[in-house]
């Protein structure tokens, strides 16, 4: 199983994802924010890492989310292997599902919210993923579940996004996690002005989630902080 959920905030320029598997170091190869520009997960049977750099540069191009998608099945004779979300600048997704993944395999989207996973136990697992972090951001959750308004975010939630985005994984998890065992997680969130918060647990040894918020709580400490506060904010600085 790999799970993971993109965000894109368009008037913020903010980039976040959160993913996790089965296996060893997610982190290192299937969620991608980059802030301004939009996000990536790609997974699947066999994860085709290239996929990333494609989208990267299509997205600072200004292709939408559909097109990157519909040009990589294009391009990949293996696509029915992979697994892949885009979302872009505008806060629209699309995915790809290849018909080769391990079953329950699909994908749920909202205006600048989408999630994707394979091998779960069914759709109520992106259901329980989507409805996690909506409902800890928004202030319109219901309208925006059941398709009716976009997001209106609250105003402070970008300083709640690593708390919202544990809480969703966990909230997932608990409605089907991998047969087994789920081991590693990645979470990465780029502000436009701000330095980015990239926390990975590459293997868990004891609870995924209780690993990943230690590591939340070491970044949020005062000493780190401090470190934080004195970095550029741009190049120039």
């Amino acid at each position: 199983m790999t799970i993971s959920l993109l965000h894109f905030n368009p008037s913020t320029g903010t980039s976040a994802s959160i993913t996790a598997t089965g296996g060893p170091c997610v982190g290192g190869y299937v969620n991608h924010s980059w802030r301004s520009v939009g996000g990536c997960a790609t997974q699947g049977l066999f994860t085709n890492p290239w996929y990333a750099d494609f989208a990267k540069n299509k997205l600072q191009q200004g292709t939408s989310a559909r097109d990157i998608i519909n040009e990589l099945t294009a391009l990949d004779s293996g696509h029915s292997q992979r697994q892949c979300l885009v979302i872009d600048k505008n806060g629209a997704s699309a995915a790809l599902d290849g018909s080769d993944n391990i079953a329950y395999v699909g994908h749920l989207s909202y205006p600048t919210i989408a999630v994707a996973g394979n091998m779960l136990e069914g759709h109520q697992v992106l259901e329980h993923f989507s409805r996690g972090f909506i409902e800890q951001t928004v202030i319109n959750s219901q309208a925006v579940l059941e398709h009716i308004e976009a997001p209106q975010y609250k105003p402070d939630y970008e300083a709640l996004l690593p708390d919202a985005l544990i809480n969703a994984l966990e909230a997932a998890l608990s409605a089907g996690g991998d047969k087994r065992g789920t081991v590693s997680a990645s979470l990465r969130i780029e502000f436009a002005h701000l330095a980015p918060i990239d926390i990975r647990v590459d293997w868990a040894k004891t609870d995924l989630i209780e690993e990943l918020r230690f590591v939340l709580g070491k970044v949020r400490e005062s000493s780190f902080q401090s470190f934080l506060s004195e970095l550029p904010r741009q190049v120039d600085h």
